[in-house]
C-alpha cells in the first residue's frame, strides 16, 4: 500500500529517507524546511514537493516522518497534540536513535500509530546516501502489532530492519556514537599529527593501516590489536605522552588506558605491566623505573611518602 508521507524536516536524514520512500512509490505530501540549507536540500532531493508548516504537513499526511534532533521531538509532538493535529490511524514515525516510540505518546493518545526507526549510517544529506541505504541496518521499535509496518518501510528503502526494545535504544545509540563519531575524531587527530611530522597526504598514508585495523576489529574484536600497550611497553607510551599536548594528549591517554584494561583482562600483559602503563598514562605520569617499580612506589618503600 502506498502512502501520503509528510517529512519533518529536510535535514540530512529526513530529506534522504523522504527521497528513498518517494523512490519506493510513496507520495511526499509536504516537507518542513526552516533554514536556507534545508530548503536547498529539499529542492535537490525532493523536487516539486511543497514546503509547508508542520501542522499542515500533519493534517495532510497518512504517515508523518519526524527527523529532527532528539531533544526537539517530545515538545513538537506534545505541541501538535494540544492543537489536536494528530489523527486516528495515522502513522507517526521518528528517526531518533536514542529514543523509543514512547516519546510519541501524545500522538498515540489521539489515536495515531507510533513507531521508531533509526538507520545505522552517517548521512551527507545528498543523493549519495540513497545507494548507501542498501543493506543498511535500521533499529525498529514500537508495538508488536504494527512493527511489521516499520519493517516493510525499511525494506522498501533498501535497509535491513532489526527489532529493538525501547529501553535498549539509549545503549544502542551510545554504541553507534562511540564507534562512529569518536572514530572520526581519532582519525582526524592522527592525520593532524602526521601533518606535523611532515606527511603530505596523511589520509592516504593511514588508509592501509586503518582499513586493516578496522577489518580486524569488526571480525575479531580486540583479539588482533597491536602496539606498545599490547606489548606492555610503558617506555614507548611515556615517550608518546611527552610529545602530545591538548586534545591529542587527552585522547591518547584515555584510549591507551582503556586498551590497558582490555589487555590486562585478556592476560596479554601482566598486572605489573598494566601498573606501569597506568602510571605513565595518568594525568600525573610517573616514569617507570628500570626494575619495574614506578617512582611513587619507590618513594613509599623508602618511607618518603
Amino acid at each position: 500500500m502506498k502512502l501520503g508521507i509528510g517529512i519533518i524536516s529536510a535535514g540530512k536524514v529526513g530529506a534522504v529517507l523522504g527521497a528513498a520512500l518517494r523512490r519506493a512509490g510513496h507520495t511526499i505530501t509536504g516537507v518542513y524546511a526552516r533554514s536556507e540549507e534545508s530548503t536547498e536540500r529539499a529542492a535537490a532531493l525532493l523536487p516539486g514537493v511543497e514546503i509547508l508548516e508542520v501542522e499542515e504537513i500533519v493534517r495532510r499526511s497518512e504517515l508523518v516522518l519526524i527527523a529532527i534532533p532528539d531533544r526537539e521531538i517530545a515538545p513538537l509532538v506534545a505541541g501538535l497534540a494540544k492543537l489536536t493535529a494528530w489523527q486516528t490511524g495515522q502513522l507517526v514515525i521518528h528517526t531518533a536513535g536514542s529514543l523509543g516510540a514512547d516519546v510519541l505518546a501524545p500522538a498515540a493518545e489521539q489515536g495515531a500509530l507510533t513507531l521508531a526507526i533509526h538507520p545505522a549510517m552517517t548521512f551527507t544529506g545528498t543523493s549519495l546516501d540513497l545507494d548507501r541505504l542498501s543493506a543498511c541496518p535500521f533499529a525498529v521499535s514500537g508495538p508488536a502489532t504494527i512493527l511489521p509496518v516499520a519493517e516493510a518501510l525499511v525494506a522498501e528503502m533498501g535497509g535491513v530492519p532489526v527489532r529493538m526494545r525501547d529501553e535498549a535504544r539509549p545503549l544502542y545509540h551510545a554504541a553507534l556514537a562511540h564507534g562512529s563519531n569518536h572514530l572520526v575524531t581519532l582519525v582526524a587527530q592522527s592525520m593532524r599529527m602526521l601533518e606535523e611530522a611532515g606527511i603530505e597526504e596523511p589520509g592516504q598514508f593511514l588508509r592501509p593501516l586503518l582499513e586493516a585495523s578496522l577489518d580486524g576489529a569488526l571480525r575479531s574484536g580486540d583479539a588482533l590489536i597491536t602496539g606498545p600497550v599490547q606489548r606492555g611497553d610503558a617506555g614507548t607510551c611515556a615517550a608518546h605522552v611527552g610529545l602530545l599536548e591538548g586534545e591529542n594528549a587527552r585522547s591518547y591517554r584515555a584510549l591507551a588506558l582503556a586498551t590497558t584494561e582490555r589487555a590486562e583482562a585478556r592476560r596479554v600483559i601482566s598486572a605489573g605491566q598494566a601498573k606501569e602503563l597506568r602510571a605513565v598514562l595518568s594525568d600525573h605520569p610517573v616514569t617507570p623505573g628500570k626494575d619495574g617499580k614506578d617512582q611513587a612506589e619507590s618513594q613509599r618503600s623508602d618511607g618518603r611518602q
